[in-house]
């Protein structure tokens, strides 16, 4: 019960949050504004995060990556990147707002480790089970790598203004993906 009223509270922030980075710039947005659009005190928003940037990891994780964990723990990729690039869609303000977030609490950096943390979970679950391959190909290697390629096509789609469908793009990521460099400029 208390686990619900603390993810309302959460879900109150981000709802806040989210409003105001469609108004003014994200660096700018004070803790105090967050709560006040809220109509949450100052310590309320600290007794759930520490600060608006674990406030973006949240709301990443809750809107973005926890909706596509049973597509890739079955290894429905594409499904996956399709409802990940249409939850984006939905709140196209808000991500084209905070994909241009830059340094150490980037949106790139933030989404990567989420991704990452996700992938990584899959990865292990699935290298438990047999014997490698490739000794220095390990289950936080792979993940670092299709969490960088995912975050990278997802903020160029953004920041170019999301000119292609959801579906289409999830399918050129998988074509990318699936296909060797050879393949791809064969296809150009």
């Amino acid at each position: 019960m208390a686990n619900q009223g603390k993810r309302e509270i959460d879900q109150l922030l981000a709802d806040s949050f989210k409003e105001l980075a469609c108004r003014s710039p994200i660096e700018k947005i004070t803790i105090k504004e967050i709560t006040d659009q809220a109509g949450v005190i100052r310590t309320t928003f600290y007794n759930h995060f520490q600060d608006k940037y674990e406030l973006l990891e949240w709301i990443i994780n809750h809107d973005l990556i926890e909706p596509i964990k049973p597509f890739v723990r079955s290894g429905l990729t594409t499904q996956a990147m399709t409802f990940l690039f249409l939850n984006v869609e939905k709140e196209k303000d808000f991500y084209t707002k905070v994909s241009r977030l830059e340094g150490q609490d980037s949106f790139d950096s933030i989404s990567q480790n989420c991704i990452r943390s996700l992938l990584e979970e899959v990865c292990k679950e699935h290298s438990e089970r047999k014997q490698p391959k490739y000794e220095w190909l390990t289950p936080q290697r792979l993940a670092q790598y299709y969490g960088q390629s995912m975050v990278f096509i997802l903020i160029e789609w953004i920041q170019s203004g999301m000119t292609i469908g959801a579906q289409d793009l999830a399918e050129l990521y998988q074509y990318v993906m699936s296909h060797s460099l050879e393949d791809a400029l064969e296809d150009l």
